[in-house]
């Protein structure tokens, strides 16, 4: 393809359904966490999960009082994903489950518990006035495809479907603005019976265009639906899964940095899961506050050390202060600790399961508190009564 000149580009994002075999992982490690939470808020987990034909691995560390029946947990989500037809090779009750869970590590709990950090490690958080949900165009368009899917899917309105999929958008940008979805690509697992020609048309009228608006298609738009013209075989019998392989797709798409570590199966103890959430919250406040348009945020831990060891903050030259006072915004008004974290965000609930599929960011669920944007008129009060800008730059503040 020739590249886009004149200010215009492209970026693409994409997104999976809840059957493919990645996000089957996840969604039981997040699964075997709740069932921990659920009666024992203080439960230590690190849970990870890999399928692959007909079984189902489930192996990790955790401390806690609760007493759980993996087994059955594994085989209730696998059932709640789709996985029942015999004819598509894998189902919850035919399955194989095999589960090795040790304790934590001492060494580890020591830091833990006297508040520090589980880990070491840098996480991102990002957020962006290109959407109502303060996200990248082009991932929110790929979730809602693959929440379409699977809408359909469990609807009967498209009766060949089944479970895995995946999606991937592809927008044009003028300078820093969206102005039309360039490509769109759908891969739906299927029935054999369907013709691919029935299946194309069908994904079109029924997945893509309820999902992208109208405005943002043209005649140049093109469409990828199955490419290969075939895709039968698919979940864990036509590749393996495993716990915390789509980082991408649960934060922004490849729109911001990524620290690599993974969220599913892990307590929020682990801030690779919870300063991830916080930097996420920080983020879109600030967005949401009209302080910049774009943001990203970087958070670093120690393992065992209670404050992180660096706060960075790019606004991409669209801030109303400069980055460095955003920073000293960042540390008075938010809670930076992970024990702070988790008592202002509310995590040690059992909310993650839901998160496991369709992204972890851009969510309207009540249990998504760093999806709030309650600390906005703190941050504008913060800014209103600073001496560093004048409040003409932005009049919204």
């Amino acid at each position: 393809m020739v590249p886009k000149t004149n200010g215009h580009s492209l970026f693409t994002s994409e997104s999976v359904t809840e059957g493919h075999p990645d996000k089957m992982c996840d969604q039981i490690s997040d699964a075997v966490l709740d069932a921990v939470l659920s009666s024992d808020p203080s439960g230590h987990v690190a849970c990870e999960a890999m399928v692959k034909d007909q079984a189902v691995y489930v192996v990790g560390e955790m401390t806690s009082s609760a007493q759980l029946d993996v087994e059955k947990l594994v085989r209730r989500t696998v059932k709640e994903i789709g996985y029942t037809d015999p004819e598509a090779g894998f189902t919850a009750e035919g399955c194989d489950v095999h589960v090795n869970f040790t304790r934590q590590s001492q060494d580890i709990n020591m830091g833990v518990e006297t508040g520090g950090a589980g880990d070491q490690g840098l996480m991102f958080g990002y957020a962006c006035d290109e959407t109502e949900e303060l996200m990248p165009l082009s991932l929110m368009m790929a979730h809602k495809l693959c929440r379409r899917l699977a809408e359909a899917r469990r609807q009967n309105i498209v009766d060949f479907l089944r479970p895995d999929g995946k999606a991937q958008v592809t927008v044009e940008y003028l300078g820093k603005t969206p102005v039309r979805v360039d490509t769109v690509v759908v891969s739906t697992q299927h029935k054999p019976t369907v013709a691919i020609g029935a299946l194309r048309e069908a994904v079109f009228q029924n997945i893509i265009k309820p999902v992208i608006p109208a405005d943002m298609l043209d005649e140049n738009t093109k469409y990828h639906i199955n490419p290969t013209g075939r895709f039968v075989t698919g979940g864990p019998v036509g590749d393996s899964g495993l716990t915390g392989r789509k980082i991408i797709v649960d934060t922004y798409g490849g729109a911001a940095h990524h620290g690599g570590g993974s969220f599913s199966g892990k307590d929020p103890t682990k801030v690779d899961r919870s300063a991830s959430y916080m930097a996420r919250y920080i983020a879109k406040n600030i967005v949401a506050a009209h302080l910049a348009r774009r943001m990203e945020v970087q958070l670093a831990y120690a393992i065992g050390v209670a404050e992180p060891v660096s706060v960075m903050v790019n606004t991409f030259g669209t801030g109303c202060l400069d980055d460095g006072s955003l920073v000293e915004l960042v540390c008075k008004v938010f809670p930076l600790s992970p024990q702070g974290i988790i008592k202002h965000l509310k995590l040690t609930r059992p909310i993650y399961r839901k998160t496991a599929a369709y992204g972890h960011f851009g969510r309207r669920d009540p249990e998504f508190t760093w999806e709030q944007t309650d600390l906005v008129d703190q941050l504008r009060q913060h800014v209103r009564g600073s001496q560093v800008i004048p409040p003409e730059i932005d009049p919204r503040v």
